[in-house]
């Protein structure tokens, strides 16, 4: 049996551009990514998968911003520096056997997600996604695993049940009613994770907690009558993508190993 591993790139990159303190701003950039190429190294190394998806956001407009204009407003844009410097690491990450699946109109994480699925869905094997995005967690539920690469820890069905108090399945529903600030995805007012838990472990649905609204003769009874459109638009918003076009075959992912196969 195989192994898939799925990287969400830009997460990385990212989190190791903003953990540099170098003040200048192209010198930061260059940093980043000289160290950041080891660490796909070591998540290579650690996982030894037999096929990677390296996937990288493409940037700018996605279906997502059609739903909602406001869709990640408070997100800063990627430095122009980093953007400048991303084509010759790509080059890099090429060189070290992995293909970079960059789409547009979609995130890296729908990427991931269309890809995961479709190699449970065939049987391939164990499927493993090195990121800490809160909405891949819910293909844990699919039989994946997530694996935060800075913090060297799995993510699994338990962790997440301790972590947000529902089961895998059920965490989506959890973000469209919490909302979720980092992406600007509204979810219900005055509604946080743990309200949102309690919600779906006393209902077990959000079909359920939507139906249960109309009797619930209090403010939070009141905001989820009054409020159901938008999280009816937040549950779109958390939603992932799993039909992209990949424009890649397995034998296009395959690494190591699996090159052969």
């Amino acid at each position: 049996m195989g192994k898939l591993l799925a990287i969400d790139g830009m997460h990385i990159v990212r989190r190791i551009y903003e953990a540099n303190d170098e003040p200048e701003a192209s010198a930061k950039a260059t940093a980043a990514l000289r160290h950041a190429l080891p660490s796909f190294r070591r998540l290579l190394a650690s996982h030894q998968p037999t096929h990677v998806l390296c996937a990288f956001d493409f940037g700018g407009h996605t279906w997502r911003h059609d739903l909602f204009t406001s869709y990640r407003a408070n997100h800063g844009p990627l430095p122009e520096e980093l953007r400048e410097r991303l084509p010759a690491f790509y080059e890099q990450l090429g060189a070290a056997g992995l293909k970079i699946v960059s789409v547009p109109e979609v995130a890296a994480k729908d990427v991931i997600a269309t890809a995961i699925l479709r190699w449970l869905d065939e049987n391939r094997g164990e499927a493993i996604i090195a990121s800490t995005d809160k909405d891949l967690h819910g293909l844990i539920a699919q039989g994946a695993l997530v694996w935060d690469h800075f913090k060297g820890e799995w993510h699994d069905r338990q962790w997440v049940e301790q972590k947000f108090g529902v089961a895998p399945d059920l965490l989506p529903q959890l973000l469209a009613l919490a909302g979720e600030p980092s992406d600007n995805i509204p979810g219900v007012s005055k509604v946080g994770a743990k309200t949102a838990a309690k919600l779906l472990q006393s209902y077990g649905s959000l079909e359920q907690v939507l139906a249960g609204a109309g009797i619930l003769m209090n403010p939070l009874g009141e905001r989820l009558r009054k409020e159901r459109e938008q999280l009816e638009l937040s549950r779109k918003l958390v939603a992932l993508k799993t039909d992209v076009h990949l424009g890649v075959s397995w034998k296009m992912l395959a690494y190591g190993n699996g090159q052969t196969t």
